[in-house]
């Protein structure tokens, strides 16, 4: 059993779990992450099926595949994954945000197994996923370094994990930080710290000596004109990023 050190950061689980009630609400604290879903959905399934084959014109192709998402909040991107066919395992460290979870998911009909807590503790138990959403957490986290290492840990064999976070750059400060939060109120004030965002190249540097593929940055965008998050070149602001686990266990 392996034995971790915590990156949980008790500001941002309190912050986090004040929000839990507005979890499912269009219009809410929550309202970017319903706006960005269907692009990191889109991106999600995409890269799933590129990395294991199966029948895309399935209407639940991931059968038989395991799938955890860290930080999973309320469940968004939990109940479209089961959906999918994975079988769901969602973390979380707020209680408030699990509760939310369980009973969005209960109403809906869906089986998915939340549990209250950190993802270190599933390495210690030795859990392995075929695919790790990782996604909005890093940024939030007390030592991103270890908790990225830490949760590629929890791929298995031939797994992947996708992660998605803001890039620290002017760009990210002015349309992120400033204009998201404080001028078109898209986010409360204090959701983020500009200071904790990072950069590409840092998430590479994480993963140093480590046995993995790490590919992107995939940039994503809000087109205005649309009304709708898509994919980009421009990674500046929001980006996703691969990381796939080698055949042979780690």
């Amino acid at each position: 059993m392996m034995e971790t050190s915590s990156s949980i950061d008790p500001a941002e689980v309190a912050r986090f779990s004040d929000w839990a009630a507005e979890w499912w609400d269009p219009k809410g604290k929550f309202a970017p992450l319903h706006r960005l879903n269907p692009a990191r959905l889109a991106f999600i399934r995409e890269q799933a099926l590129a990395r294991f084959g199966p029948d895309s014109a399935a209407r639940r192709p991931f059968e038989g595949l395991r799938l955890l998402d860290v930080g999973c909040g309320g469940g968004l991107l939990c109940e479209p994954m089961s959906r999918l066919g994975f079988d769901v395992v969602g973390v979380d460290p707020s209680r408030a945000g699990v509760g939310a979870a369980k009973a969005h998911a209960e109403a809906m009909g869906l089986t998915i197994d939340y549990r209250c807590g950190e993802a270190e503790a599933l390495l210690a138990a030795d859990e392995r996923f075929d695919v790790v959403l990782n996604l909005e957490v890093i940024e939030h986290v007390a030592n991103p370094r270890d908790y990225l290492r830490n949760t590629a840990r929890l791929i298995a064999p031939g797994g992947l994990m996708i992660l998605a976070t803001l890039n620290r750059t002017w760009k990210s400060l002015a349309l992120a930080k400033i204009g998201a939060e404080y001028v078109l109120r898209w986010a409360p004030v204090g959701t983020h710290d500009w200071r904790r965002f990072l950069t590409p190249d840092e998430i590479r540097s994480f993963l140093t000596g480590e046995p993995y593929e790490v590919a992107g940055p995939f940039g994503v965008v809000f087109d205005p004109i649309a009304g709708r998050w898509r994919r980009s070149a421009d990674a500046d602001v929001n980006y996703l990023m691969t990381i796939a686990a080698s055949r042979s266990a780690p």
